[in-house]
Parts: structure tokens; sequence; C-alpha cells
């Protein structure tokens, strides 16, 4: 049995796969690995989302004032890791991100994928972008895709909930449209299959883009309006925009990914409920990859940020639903 061979025998193979044409957004998904479903939340309830997430922050930072960008600058705002992405300080479990997960059509997006209202959710990040901000240099691009190349198939797929216009000059997702459909041949044609890691995360170095490029594959930007919902399969290669020194849009966005429940183990659920009851973050995965964040926060010198939080300024009510998909409670 060659080397290939013996890897491709140990490969998670519990995937599922989409089977259009469907005569809606589904085929787009399915084409492309991605898609921008519109109006998925009324604007004024997108709106809303938006406004408690400024307050969050300000909570955070009383002097900063979202309509004066001369405010923006300088301001020592909570950790967050690349692209802005909040996920310390119990943020991911306030009862606004847990409202905006339970919006019912963004639930019945992925009721439709997956083709099974029991679903689980992921405890993931929320983005708020302050573009122009002269004190933090511009994340260089990260290409990555968020699925080890040991599960072939599509396992999983990632959300945002859009809360504010991102145009071509804000910060907004970018991704290499088409490129889930090439995973498997990268992966087995380009990287030595000994150096694999079981891992759903990778980076891809200048050279290996252009790999991609050398089939016509570039990146582009996603253009969405508030109340917008963006899906990705998860081997779709893609990172976290900045905005362009043109943009005075404040990129707002909760990642959310869903997926069945029947899917995840006894040992996944039971870390699922931990992060629940103790306010922490996990990753992109709702029903496998749940890996619990640490709940202490610290700053670049190694201190414990004094602003750290052990559970949310607002806590959400603990409905049915909220158990169900968090993984708490069984359908």
């Amino acid at each position: 049995m060659t080397t290939t061979q013996t890897i491709n025998s140990t490969i998670n193979h519990s995937s599922f796969k989409l089977t259009g044409p469907y005569g809606d957004w589904r085929d787009e998904l399915q084409s492309q690995g991605f898609v921008v479903i519109k109006n998925v939340i009324p604007l004024a309830k997108a709106q809303y989302y938006r406004e408690k997430a400024f307050a969050w922050l300000q909570y955070f930072n009383p002097s900063l004032d979202f309509k004066d960008q001369s405010t923006w600058a300088n301001q020592d705002l909570p950790v967050h890791g690349k692209a802005n992405n909040f996920t310390g300080y119990s943020v991911v479990h306030e009862k606004f991100m847990w409202e905006a997960r339970m919006e019912a059509k963004v639930l019945e997006a992925f009721a439709k994928i997956w083709g099974t209202e029991e679903l689980l959710v992921s405890f993931d990040a929320l983005n708020i972008t302050l573009p122009n901000r002269e004190e933090k240099p511009a994340t260089k691009p990260w290409p990555h895709v968020d699925q080890s190349p040991f599960r072939r198939g599509l396992h999983c797929v990632q959300g945002i909930i859009n809360l504010s216009h991102a145009g071509p000059e804000d910060g907004s997702l970018i991704l290499l449209p088409k490129s889930s459909a090439l995973s498997d041949e990268f992966f087995d044609t380009q990287v030595d299959p000994s150096t694999w890691l079981k891992k759903d995360f990778r980076f891809f170095s200048e050279e290996e883009m252009k790999w991609y490029e050398s089939r016509g594959i570039k990146p582009i930007k996603v253009l969405a309006e508030p109340g917008d919902l963006i899906l990705w399969d998860s081997r779709t290669v893609h990172w976290g925009g900045e905005p362009t020194s043109q943009s005075q849009n404040i990129r707002t966005v909760i990642y959310a990914s869903y997926s069945p429940a029947s899917l995840a183990t006894e040992e996944t659920l039971k870390r699922k409920k931990e992060a629940l009851e103790t306010f922490r973050a996990t990753t992109h995965w709702p029903h496998d990859n749940v890996v619990l964040r640490d709940k202490t926060i610290h700053l670049p010198d190694g201190t414990v940020d004094p602003r750290n939080r052990s559970k949310p300024l607002e806590e959400p009510e603990y409905t049915d639903q909220l158990l169900r998909l968090a993984g708490a409670k069984s359908y």
C-alpha cells in the first residue's frame, strides 16, 4: 500500500454532498463554494444587532464614538484575533449574539442545506472592524481553509450574519470561488501527504496560491448588505479582508455555523455544554472540532487583562431552542 493509500484509508468519510441542481441558492453554494443569501434578517433587526455590538465594545471603551471617526484611532480595544474577531470576554454568549443565531431564516437556510431542523450552532466570533486606525497596521492576507485534508467531501458550512454594508472598499470576507472543488486535487498533488494534519485549519503559502491562480482562480471580496447571510464551504480558501483607506464603514458581523446534531459525539456534546456553562468560545465547527478557547484573556505582555469577564454583560434566556442548538439538550 502506498503512503497516499495508507493516509486515505484513515480519512473520515462521514460527509455530505450537495446534489443539485436545486433551482435555488444552493446551486451557487455547490458550484462556487459560497453564496450570499439576501435579506435573511430584516434591516431593522440587523441594525438592532449592530447597535448591541457597538454597545458591547463601548463598555470597554466609553470614549469610543461610532459616529465620530476621530475617536476610532489609538483605541485600547479588547484583545482580539486576526481580522478583528472578538471571542473573549464571554461575548459569544451575549444575549444579542444568541438572538441573532436563532433568527428563523438563518436557521431555515442551514436546515435547507442539511435536510434537518435538528441543528447545532457554533460558538463563534463577533467582528467589529474600525477602518483607518492609524496605529493598527493592516493584516496581510492569510488564506486558509477550515477543514483538514483527511476529511473528504462537505463537512462544514460556515456562515456570516452580515450587519453592515460591505462594499468594494470595506472590510469583508475574501475567498477563492470554486476552490472547494479543487481541495482534494490540491492536497493529493501539491502537498506531501506525510505533512497533512488532522487539525481543521491550514494556511496557504504565496507559492501555493499560485497553483490556484494557474487554474484561473483569483480572490474576490464578498459584497453584502445588512441582513444578508454569507455561506461558504469550509474547503473554500478564504480570509478576513481589511478595509482600504477609502472606507468609512465599520464592519460588523457575527460568525455562525450550523450542522446536524446527529453528527456530534457524546464527547463533543459534553464539551459544548461546558462551553455554554462557562461562556466560552469554540471554533467555526458546530458538531466536531469543538475546542474550548481560553476564558482568561491575556494582554500582549502576558498579564491578565483587567477587563476580562467571566460572564456576558447580558445573559441570554435559556430557552429549549437555545439549549438544543447549544447541544445541552436533546432534540
